[in-house]
């Protein structure tokens, strides 16, 4: 620790017996050697109450991350994945009640007919035909176009033989044309 050499040890001996005295070197000796255990005692203490700090110390640190880990776990443990799901996706209840209807089941028709005279006891075996609604057949659909010649022929093109050529009428805006007389 000093790193003394023997020559220095024997430098410092011989002047404690000089200074000291050979009588009173072995108490001094002693005194010094009891020092020494003093400050290595105290030595000791101190570096066991640092120990001791920097093990409460991390023991606090470890302790904080071991009480994080179990809130994790118990944030884990306590999740519940279908209620999420459910909130997220059917937020209104709308999928759950489909699901939870039996689909082969007839519900109630929204309109029932009136009763008819087969249904209805001492009903007229016939209905008057006044009091029914008069039949409308359906309208009749639109002829047909007839494709006697083809409606556009390119001017290139000679127009079929036995088909008239037909040249517009140049038109007259309605503001200059003239009433007709009747």
């Amino acid at each position: 620790m000093f790193d003394l050499a023997w020559s220095e040890i024997a430098l410092i001996a011989v002047v404690a017996v000089v200074v000291i005295g050979p009588k009173d070197l072995p108490g001094a000796v002693r005194g010094v050697a009891d020092l020494i255990k003093k400050g290595k005692k105290q030595l000791a203490s101190f570096q066991q109450q640092a120990d001791e700090l920097v093990r409460e110390a991390k023991l606090d640190d470890v302790r904080n991350q071991i009480a994080e880990v179990k809130g994790t776990i118990n944030e884990i443990r306590s999740f519940d994945l279908k209620g999420e799901l459910t909130k997220h996706v059917d937020g209104d209840g709308t999928l759950s009640k489909t699901f939870e209807s039996n689909p082969f089941s007839t519900p109630a028709p929204a309109w029932t007919p009136p009763p008819t005279a087969k249904d209805t006891p001492d009903a007229p075996a016939m209905i008057p035909p006044q009091t029914m609604a008069p039949y409308v057949p359906p309208p009749a659909p639109p002829p047909a176009p007839v494709a006697d010649a083809p409606s556009f022929v390119p001017p290139a093109t000679p127009a079929p033989a036995g088909v008239a050529q037909v040249v517009p009428e140049p038109q007259v805006p309605p503001a200059l044309a003239t009433p007709a007389k009747s």
